[in-house]
């Protein structure tokens, strides 16, 4: 593979993955407290519980 290739290939994954990151909902968002009611609890980080109990429990 000729380095214009790679890094063409290098620009194209990363708009992707910035596009994917984009669409994820706000923190505190109604989007986001739903999403993370769906998701497992033991899949929380120790920010995500901490967020989800200010921005979802006590608001």
């Amino acid at each position: 593979m000729s380095i214009k290739t790679k890094t063409a290939l290098l620009g194209i994954t990363l708009l992707v993955a910035l596009g994917l990151v984009g669409c994820a909902p706000e923190v505190g968002s109604e989007a986001w407290c739903q999403q993370m009611k769906e998701k497992p609890k033991g899949d929380w980080s120790a920010n995500e519980a901490a967020d989800f109990a200010k921005h979802c429990v006590f608001n």
